[in-house]
């Protein structure tokens, strides 16, 4: 058994040695970027299977760069090949050290964001003279929202009063005023952008199912797709007035084996109801793309998660799986305490859950209060002008401070201890 496991490890990197000399291969066509021109960077250090952090992103930055330019900064091949074709912002692909710091000092970055936690971030930070934000990948009340990583950016943008509260009952002598920007949630004013709909206009109920992946450990399993989604979307699927967007989470299975089985099962249900019914329009949605469902939806089920926030945000009728992992660690102190819970329970029982909660103006009405306290004023463009002022409060201060110390001499800030380390890690795992 161990040999076995050992040769499939070995085969594993073998692989992974050659797609990364590959894929460098490629992106070592990457255009030059034009000097001095970028001022914001975006700092992503994961790989193409966590680019769901950063494709949310796409277009606030979008619209961001048309005043301030934004320049992406991936450190993995595969990333950088998805982004170099999908992104609607210029790449650089800083695999090393030494091609982080020539960036850094070609483009004369103000502000670098970060969408994560990646402990690679570290490497980023080390360079002063430049304000490092954490800008997250989404708004929930998950315990990764209130980590004391928080304190190692010299700023966050938060969406709003709900995630200070939050803040504030976990870090210790932090300035809230000056460090925690709320600016709302400027992704919901770009949810649909005029977008047609890839189904008919119809009769139908839509329903988005949106679920995360199983979690690595106990407290964190909040997935719903082997305790509920088979069962509601088999349910859903028969009563032949509702159509189902379902759009599971890109890591699911890769812990569970069961947890893929089910997954893989709804897509299956979701394809056989198309092949019965020319009208159905059911959609297994895996794109990169989020915004169109979370608007578009008549009622979304979501698990524990920021999908939870991003379709708050929409203000639309909202269900949220409870977990039935009786060790996931579940914060009842913020809108879960006041949230439309969906239990598992045999399909007719949640299908009957789901009308109810699609038509209740009871629901709606407490529906609309978390909106306001978890983001603010949602009226259309509100959000992304509140982005905008943060970062031109950020420029500005950044042009302060570089006045403050014009005088003062340059800094060596060659991260020399990086590069020893990248010398024994050649190979990327994306």
């Amino acid at each position: 058994m161990g040999l076995r496991r050992d040769a499939r490890r070995a085969v594993t990197l073998v692989k992974n040695v050659i797609r990364s000399r590959r894929a460098q291969r490629s992106l070592a066509e990457l255009p030059s970027l034009e000097p001095h021109r970028y001022r914001i960077g975006v700092y992503f250090a994961d790989g193409k299977v966590n680019l769901y952090q950063l494709r949310q992103w796409y277009r606030p930055l979008a619209v961001l760069a048309e005043r301030h330019p934004v320049l992406i900064l991936s450190r993995a091949s595969g990333a950088a090949l998805a982004l170099r074709e999908e992104s609607p912002l210029p790449v650089a692909y800083v695999r090393r050290v030494a091609d982080l710091e020539r960036v850094i000092h070609e483009q004369d970055l103000h502000v670098v964001f970060y969408v994560n936690q990646n402990a690679k971030n570290f490497q980023m930070m080390r360079y002063g003279r430049r304000w490092h934000v954490f800008i997250n990948h989404g708004e929930s009340d998950k315990m990764y929202m209130t980590t004391n990583q928080f304190k190692a950016y010299d700023y966050a943008l938060i969406a709003g009063d709900a995630a200070r509260a939050r803040l504030e009952k976990v870090l210790w002598d932090y300035d809230f005023d000056k460090r925690a920007i709320p600016i709302g949630r400027p992704q919901a004013d770009h949810y649909l952008d005029g977008r047609p709909l890839p189904y008919p206009e119809d009769d139908r109920e839509v329903v988005l199912y949106a679920p995360t992946w199983e979690g690595d450990r106990g407290a964190a399993a909040y997935g719903s797709i082997a305790s509920h989604g088979v069962e509601l979307v088999r349910a859903l699927v028969a009563t032949g007035r509702h159509r189902v967007i379902y759009r599971p989470h890109p890591r699911s299975g890769v812990v569970d084996h069961d947890y893929g089985v089910a997954n893989r099962e709804i897509m299956r249900v979701l394809e056989q109801a198309n092949s019965g019914d020319a009208s159905a329009h059911h959609i297994v949605d895996t794109g990169p793309d989020l915004g169109w469902q979370l608007a578009a939806a008549d009622v979304a089920i979501v698990d524990i998660s920021a999908m939870v926030y991003d379709r708050l945000a929409a203000g639309r009728p909202l269900l949220v799986t409870r977990p039935a992992n009786p060790d996931a660690q579940v914060d009842t102190g913020g809108y879960l305490s006041a949230c439309e819970w969906l239990d598992a329970a045999d399909g007719a029982t949640m299908t009957a859950r789901v009308d109810e909660v699609a038509h209740d103006e009871a629901a709606l009405g407490r529906l609309a209060y978390w909106v306001e306290r978890y983001f603010g004023d949602t009226t259309p463009g509100v959000t992304t002008a509140r982005f905008h002022e943060a970062v031109d409060h950020l420029m500005a201060e950044w042009e302060r401070f570089a006045a403050l110390h014009a005088a003062d001499p340059e800094v060596d800030d060659h991260d020399a201890e990086g590069e020893a380390a990248e010398q024994s890690d050649e190979v990327e795992v994306d």
